[in-house]
C-alpha cells in the first residue's frame, strides 16, 4: 500500500485526512488526520486496506509531510560508503546518530525555506523508516516486523551551522528545511536496494543504490531501540550517499529559485523549490 497526509481547504481554514493511494485516487481512511495517527491505531494495515471513505485525484493533490507530527526523528551520519569517503573519514563501528524535530518537516512539493543565516544550504538524500510498531530493545532478526514502511526525505542541512561545533543538531532541524512523503510504502512493496537520486536544477548530484551502506535499516532499528523506545510513527532517516555539495571542489550550496528532486526508484519522488525565508 502507499499511504499518504492530504491536506484539503474546509472554509477558511486547511485540515488534514490520512489517505489511501489507488493509481490516481486518493481515498480518505476512516477519521484519521495524518498517517501518524493512523500508524498509532491498533489494526491499521487492515484499517487503511478496507478504507473507502470520500476519494479525491492525486493529480493536483496537496501533500502534507507523510507523517506530519513524528514523536522522533533520529537521523544517521556516515552510513554510505562513498559519503564517508568524500567526507575524509573512517567507516564507523557504531552508527552516528543525531535527532530532527517536526517543525522542520515539509510536504514533498513545498518550498524548501533558504534561511537568512546560512549560506551554505546542502542537500542530503535519503531513505527514510517509518515504525509501525512499538517495541524495545527489538533484535534485528525481529525488526522488520517493526516497519511500517518506507518514504524519501532530505537531511537539508546548514553545513555553517553544522560544522560551529563537533555537536551536528544546529546544522540539521531548521524550520521548515526537510522534505518528507511523498508517501510511506508498506514494506511488502519496498525492499532496500533501489537507486536513490538527488538532482538540483536537473543536474545529477547523487546517485547511489539505498542498499550500499554500512548499517541496514533492520540493524537500525534494532540499534536504536536498545536506547530508547520506538513508536508507530517514529523516523530514522538513514543516511546519505556521496555527491553532497559540501565535498566538491569547489563546494556548491543550494541558492534562491533553484529546484531540488529527491527520487528513491518505488517509492516516489520529492520537489522542492529553494525559497528565501522573510
Amino acid at each position: 500500500m502507499r499511504l499518504l497526509t492530504l491536506r484539503l481547504s474546509q472554509g477558511d481554514k486547511t485540515v488534514t485526512k490520512a489517505v489511501r493511494q489507488d493509481g490516481d485516487t486518493l481515498t480518505e481512511i476512516g477519521g484519521f488526520a495524518d498517517v501518524g495517527e493512523l500508524l498509532r491505531s491498533a489494526g491499521w494495515e487492515a484499517t487503511a486496506k478496507a478504507a473507502n471513505g470520500a476519494t479525491h485525484p492525486l493529480d493536483g493533490a496537496d501533500l502534507d509531510a507523510v507523517v506530519p507530527s513524528p514523536g522522533k526523528i533520529i537521523c544517521v551520519g556516515h552510513n554510505y560508503r562513498n559519503h564517508i569517503k568524500e567526507m575524509g573519514r573512517e567507516v564507523p563501528e557504531f552508527p552516528t546518530l543525531f535527532a530532527k524535530y517536526q517543525e522542520s518537516l515539509i510536504g514533498p512539493n513545498d518550498d524548501l525555506a533558504l534561511p537568512q543565516e546560512s549560506d551554505a544550504v546542502d542537500w542530503e538524500a535519503e531513505l527514510a523508516v517509518v515504525i509501525g510498531k512499538k517495541g524495545r530493545r527489538i533484535s534485528e532478526a525481529d525488526a522488520a516486523d517493526h516497519i511500517a514502511g518506507y518514504a524519501v526525505l532530505n537531511d537539508v542541512s546548514m553545513r555553517d551551522y553544522q560544522f560551529r561545533t563537533i555537536q551536528w543538531l544546529q546544522g540539521k532541524t531548521w524550520e521548515k528545511s526537510t522534505p518528507f512523503g511523498p508517501a510511506l510504502v508498506t514494506k511488502d512493496e519496498f525492499t532496500a536496494g533501489p537507486l536513490m537520486t538527488s538532482e538540483v536544477d536537473g543536474e545529477v548530484q547523487q546517485q547511489t543504490p539505498t542498499g550500499d551502506v554500512v548499517f541496514t535499516p533492520e540493524f537500525l532499528v534494532s540499534y536504536i531501540s536498545t536506547i530508547i523506545t520506538l513508536n508507530p510513527g517514529d523516523v530514522i532517516a538513514t543516511g546519505t550517499p556521496g555527491g553532497v555539495g559540501h565535498a566538491q571542489d569547489p563546494k556548491r550550496y543550494l541558492q534562491e529559485g533553484q529546484l531540488l528532486v529527491t527520487t528513491i526508484e518505488g517509492l516516489g519522488q520529492l520537489k522542492n523549490r529553494v525559497v528565501k525565508e522573510a
